[in-house]
């Protein structure tokens, strides 16, 4: 196909005028050469008419390459070099992810005098428009209904793999653009997670990948796609290198390798790193969370007896009134205490209990036995003990706050309050639940936080399977994991409410010294 040079530079010449954001803020523009590539190929492969050949610009990388900023160069390239009444539209699953284009746009423009003086800026409705010709970039997510009857120039799609369903890529391909010269839709994207291979992100993901090896032909798409094969060794940085272009610029070799040896230790960051690091399409929505090897090692050898008097978070965890019902009481740093350290209560209900010993092959009768199990009379657990044991423990500990799931549970939690007990809802999503995981990880693997020794504390934490998104973020999912979680989720939802309170800072040091792993393991 013939190639116009002078159409390829363009968008080229234009985009290192600009000045970069994010972690290279202020610094030029500069294109590296997997970039400048994509943009020859895409802007300067003509048909014979002189129009572009592609409509379909197909990008396929993985995260901290550097494709949110190149897409935003390439967005106000558009508003700025684009004839009159242009469309330019960012599109989402959600509006958060589809305002980062936007925001990169407007990182971009604030450092060029001369875009801020033709390029209008409104923040309420997350729009830049060209004074000049009018041409404008909106922001839009997965509401699909209410896109119909628009006429784009451009369109971008962003992480098309998180997609809920396909009605806003329908929406925004089918048909429109018709009235357009020189339409083109840009997908930057990363591998998606999709077992059941029936996503639209998946879909485009096959497509592209059948136009590659030359099994598809259509030339009205340009597609790129950066991953490691799935038999490829995981571990060899070459395959790090071929996976991720930016590798050396935008993500450095020590962090990857940070990455990787996480991979080695945990199932869950073996697969994050797959999917986030080497762009392969993997299973991800059930995985497991941290090894039973991190709590055997972070088992305090500290006595319950230098607990009392200490400020504590309490997370509660009610579950089903025929299943386990947990409490976590976490202690943070402070006086006299260099480490955070937690410790448990667990209620199950007495008549049920040797049947389902018999039925789920699970110990509970012995961790009754050895008092880290507490049965209450009849066949349902009695938050009567549930409500006395924590009100106790308001009277030997320094009780600050507790935190508990709002479902279900606000009936004991009103009583708890009218006995003194300051309570907080801590709901069991991904915004609430991922930052505190994320915390205890970081914490327990820098040896800052260690536990009692308890068995069916140790089990629960066996049994986590979590949810993952695309921003990896986290849950726990009680629906998938094979046996009770319920004293892990109340860890969290413990951790959850203290960062409600607490200063929490990490030192920069991946690990705590030798000293402090001695001082505190024995």
């Amino acid at each position: 196909m013939p190639h116009d040079k002078q159409r390829a530079l363009e968008p080229i010449e234009f985009i290192q005028m600009l000045h970069a954001v994010d972690d290279f803020y202020g610094q030029p523009f500069q294109l590296l050469d997997w970039q400048y590539q994509v943009l020859w190929d895409v802007y300067g492969t003509v048909k014979e008419d002189g129009y572009r050949q592609y409509r379909y610009a197909y990008l396929e990388i993985p995260k901290k390459n550097g494709k949110t900023s190149l897409i935003a160069a390439i967005a106000l390239y558009h508003i700025v070099c684009d004839g009159p009444g242009g469309q330019i539209y960012c599109c989402a699953a959600d509006r958060q992810q589809a305002e980062l284009v936007y925001r990169a746009a407007c990182g971009m423009i604030e450092q060029e005098p001369e875009l801020e003086a033709i390029l209008k800026v409104t923040e309420s409705k997350k729009e830049i428009k060209n004074k000049l010709t009018g041409t404008t970039l909106k922001v839009l997510s997965a509401e699909a209904y209410t896109k119909h009857g628009i006429n784009p120039t451009v369109v971008i799609f962003d992480e098309l793999h998180a997609q809920p369903n396909r009605d806003l890529w329908d929406v925004m391909t089918f048909g429109a653009g018709a009235a357009r010269k020189e339409p083109i839709w840009w997908v930057i994207t990363t591998a998606g997670d999709d077992p059941d291979r029936k996503s639209i992100g998946w879909e485009v993901h096959d497509k592209a990948r059948k136009i590659i090896s030359g099994e598809l032909d259509d030339p009205y798409w340009y597609a790129k796609i950066y991953a490691a094969p799935e038999n490829a060794d995981i571990f060899d940085e070459e395959t790090w290198f071929k996976a991720n272009p930016s590798l050396g610029h935008t993500i450095s070799i020590e962090s990857v390798r940070q990455e990787a040896l996480a991979a080695r230790n945990s199932e869950a960051a073996e697969r994050l790193f797959r999917w986030l690091r080497l762009n392969q399409w993997v299973s991800l929505k059930r995985v497991g969370w941290l090894p039973l090897t991190l709590w055997d090692q972070t088992t305090g050898k500290w006595s319950l007896s230098e607990l009392v008097g200490k400020r504590c978070y309490v997370g509660l965890d009610l579950s089903s009134t025929t299943d386990i019902t947990a409490a976590v009481y976490l202690f943070p740093p402070q006086n006299g205490m260099p480490d955070w350290r937690f410790i448990h209560d667990a209620w199950i209900p007495e008549d049920n209990m040797k049947e389902r010993v018999t039925r789920d092959h699970v110990p509970y009768d012995r961790w009754v036995n050895q008092k880290v199990l507490h049965a209450t009379p009849g066949n349902v657990v009695d938050y009567d003990f549930v409500e006395a044991r924590i009100v106790a423990a308001s009277k030997q500990y320094d009780l600050h706050t507790l935190g508990a799931d709002p479902w279900n549970s606000r009936m004991l939690t009103q009583r708890l309050m009218r006995q003194g007990v300051e309570v907080v809802e801590i709901p069991q999503n991904m915004a609430n639940m991922s930052p505190a995981m994320k915390l205890i990880e970081q914490l327990m693997k820098r040896g800052m936080m260690s536990h009692e020794e308890n068995p069916l504390a140790r089990w629960c934490w066996g049994n986590v399977v979590v949810a993952v998104d695309g921003n990896e973020n986290i849950k726990p999912m009680k629906n998938k994991s094979a046996d009770r979680i319920d004293l892990t989720v109340a860890l969290i939802n413990a951790m959850a409410t203290a960062m409600l309170f607490e200063e929490i800072s990490l030192d920069v040091s991946e690990f705590a010294d030798e000293s402090f792993l001695n001082k505190l393991w024995g």
